[in-house]
């Protein structure tokens, strides 16, 4: 079987829906891609406690000004082949205008949690 990768959430939801009518957790493992092997542990770890979906967006919320977003690696396909022998349920790898919709305002901020990562130097990184 191939595994699936949607683009959409409306795609997506099928699927996701069929699996807890099964009884199954689902289990999200967020990144960017041109995954490692930090990435694949967390999938690793992940996978006893359900299906893990992985998703891959390069969001351009979290780049700031003169930061490269255009240049970002991404390896999609070594990607998926990378988690498909890992066996994870599907990959969802939406493009901006799928998360970041026409008219869309929402931002969650969780202040004190972000200041001693990136957010001590990178304004409004987190609020992707």
């Amino acid at each position: 079987m191939t595994l699936p990768v949607w683009n959409r959430v409306a795609q997506m939801r099928p699927d996701l829906d069929r699996m807890r009518a099964a009884g199954d957790r689902i289990v999200l493992v967020p990144t960017m891609g041109d995954l490692h092997e930090g990435h694949l542990s967390l999938v690793r770890a992940g996978l006893p406690f359900g299906r893990v979906v992985v998703s891959i967006f390069v969001n351009p919320t979290q780049f700031a000004p003169g930061e490269d977003f255009d240049n970002y690696p991404r390896r999609l396909a070594d990607d998926v082949a990378r988690l498909e022998a890992l066996g994870v349920a599907g990959v969802f790898a939406p493009e901006p205008d799928e998360m970041y919709r026409e008219g869309e305002t929402t931002r969650v901020e969780v202040r004190g949690l972000t200041e001693p990562l990136c957010g001590a130097h990178r304004e409004g990184h987190f609020l992707g």
